[in-house]
């Protein structure tokens, strides 16, 4: 296990361009996901852009270097007034697991959605992602849904 560090979260700048790449591939890799070029810049350009419809993007760091991230959305919800947020994408750098920086991710949206008055945040996870999962469960309430797509 990591030791604890002081983990800084900060939104996503246009010089982070490389880190997050690096960051979002091994997030990506993590799911035995591979998507092309025109999906990272696609993505990139609406985590760093003003549109309230697109996702918002963190960074976290320890000692300046970026370690993690999280891509976050505001969106209507059929039962409340007010917008929720989702938190997609949540990813910690394998070498700075333990460190707190999973946790300090969350914890800035968290506080985010507070600002913005959502009454809710929410995500979601595969069930075999154990290490996760115990952060998860220590953060928030596993709900009873499963998720259906189309297929």
């Amino acid at each position: 296990m990591v030791e604890k560090a002081k983990v800084t979260v900060r939104p996503l700048r246009l010089s982070d361009e490389a880190e997050w790449r690096r960051l979002w591939t091994g997030y990506l890799d993590y799911y035995e996901t591979k998507l092309p070029e025109d999906i990272y810049q696609s993505s990139f350009s609406r985590l760093i852009g003003d549109d309230p419809q697109d996702f918002n993007g963190l960074i976290a760091e320890i000692d300046d270097a970026p370690v993690g991230l999280a891509h976050y959305l505001f969106h209507r919800h059929g039962w409340k007034t007010q917008n929720v947020c989702y938190l997609q994408d949540l990813y910690a750098d394998p070498a700075v697991r333990g460190a707190g920086v999973g946790r300090a991710l969350i914890e800035a949206v968290y506080t985010r959605a507070d600002a913005a008055n959502a009454p809710s945040v929410y995500w979601l996870t595969q069930d075999f992602n154990q290490t996760a999962r115990k952060l998860y469960d220590r953060v928030g309430e596993l709900t009873p849904f499963v998720k259906y797509q189309r297929s």
